[in-house]
């Protein structure tokens, strides 16, 4: 028998279209849900159930669906712990572009989903909080930093959530989830108002179980606001319909050499690479192998500008103390780094980017696995008694995903492979900066060949 959270995002606001079922239904029903996956911070039922049974009707792709938001981005009256106890208490007045998308597209938050201190590390375990797991294994990981958000789909507990990505935070979960994780071009959503990233690496985008339903997210988010220091030019259709079109036969570069770190790869995650490299040449697609873009000379330049980014955050000196080891190590690190240093920094970084883009133009698409492993145990990654291991486990965990990143260009972690013990493990595209079109295409035609959304994880 076919429940609630066994549809789609798309599917469930059909069914609100139609009046089969109402946006209260929806929330209730997720509501009822039980969470241990440690996928939520907050829970907002009461204002989740005011606002449907408030909300007008409406003909937005997703209106009147749940949903969730990352506990990075700014919610009015909400609280916004940005992962650290340092502010366990705040609760911002405005909120953000993204929650300002959501809320106008009819879709209703649950609460704030997990991430760890100020989403920096590609795990999930923030200070005296339940870890976020994959729910295919408890005892695994969901990757980092929109780890909550990843589980939280995953588990069905919504059925579709926003995320945010500096260096792989959705494409990261996405793989360790089973799910759909979609990072945009650069200034294809707004940070409004808080731009606090000068360098460009972080993006909002969504977490789906799958392409369609990621599209019509990206639909909703997608935008730009005065002020923007960035935007992607405007897409001649929607991003869900790009999912109904043939992208034609491509050019697809693909490479499995780690770019930031030596590192040995899984085997399973080179078989979901090489399967994933003959579907595409069965869809028609030229498959060609490419050298890296990016050399590794360009990682430390990549680590001085995240330093700064984490010494930034703004944190009263008496509640240093609260901080997490990593955090405190990246901040002394970043403090280092002086204002000239930093500007040339950022310089070296767009030129790395420049290049990386030049190389990779005579190519439609880029294949490479999402993750250099299946998803780790709790904690395997996480060393507060070192952070700079903890710090070098992540590259090692992560070695291709802050690529993309750097350059800008769009890229999606998709789901086309299990263990023999049943977890999930992704594979990566991704195209031309605002190409988001033709890589939905492409990633829709992939889903179409190799369906994922039967699978679901246990207790579902």
């Amino acid at each position: 028998m076919t429940q609630l959270h066994d549809l789609t995002a798309l599917e469930q606001a059909e069914a609100v279209r139609r009046r089969e079922v109402s946006p209260l239904e929806l929330v209730d029903h997720y509501l009822a849900r039980a969470d241990d996956v440690g996928a939520f911070v907050i829970r907002t039922p009461e204002l989740a159930r005011q606002r449907a049974a408030e909300l007008p009707a409406g003909a937005g792709p997703l209106w009147g669906v749940p949903t969730a938001i990352k506990d990075l981005n700014l919610t009015a009256g909400v609280g916004t712990t940005f992962g650290s106890p340092v502010f366990a208490d705040f609760v911002p007045e405005v909120s953000d572009a993204v929650t300002l998308a959501l809320e106008d597209a009819g879709m209703i938050s649950l609460g704030k989903t997990s991430t760890p201190e100020f989403g920096s590390p590609c795990y999930t375990e923030p200070e005296g909080l339940p870890p976020a797991v994959t729910p295919w294994d408890r005892t695994k990981m969901a990757g980092g930093s929109s780890g909550g958000a990843a589980a939280a789909v995953a588990a069905g507990l919504v059925p579709i959530a926003q995320g945010s990505d500096g260096g792989g935070s959705i494409r990261i979960p996405a793989s360790c989830c089973g799910l759909v994780g979609l990072k945009p071009t650069r200034g294809r959503i707004s940070g409004h108002p808080m731009y606090g990233d000068p360098v460009g690496l972080a993006t909002a985008g969504p977490i789906a179980r799958t392409v369609r339903d990621a599209a019509a997210m990206l639909d909703v988010l997608a935008g730009r606001r005065v002020g923007d220091p960035a935007w992607a030019p405007p897409p001649s259709e929607t991003f869900e319909s790009a999912c109904d079109r043939d992208p034609g036969r491509l050019r697809i570069g693909r490479l499995s050499t780690p770019l930031v770190t030596d590192t040995p790869v899984h085997d399973e995650c080179l078989r979901a690479y090489e399967d994933a490299s003959t579907l595409l040449e069965s869809l028609g697609h030229e498959v060609v192998d490419v050298p890296a873009p990016i050399g590794r000379e360009a990682v430390a330049v990549f680590e001085t500008c995240w330093s700064v980014l984490t010494a930034l955050s703004v944190v009263p000196p008496e509640a240093e103390p609260l901080l997490r080891p990593l955090t405190r190590w990246l901040s002394e690190r970043g403090r280092a780094v002086s204002g000239p240093e930093f500007g040339l920094a950022i310089g070296e970084l767009r030129r790395v980017a420049a290049a990386a883009l030049e190389a990779l133009a005579p190519c439609d698409a880029v294949l490479t696995p999402t993750l250099a492993s299946p998803p780790l145990a709790v904690g395997a990654i996480r060393n507060d008694d070192d952070p700079a291991a903890d710090f070098e486990a992540q590259k090692a965990f992560t070695p291709w995903t802050s690529a993309w990143n750097v350059t800008g260009m769009p890229a999606v972690s998709l789901p086309t492979h299990w263990t023999p013990d049943h977890l999930p493990v992704g594979v990566m595209l991704a195209a031309r900066p605002a190409e988001e079109g033709l890589l939905l295409s492409l990633a829709a035609q992939v889903e179409t060949a190799q369906p994922w959304r039967h699978l679901r994880p246990p207790g579902w």
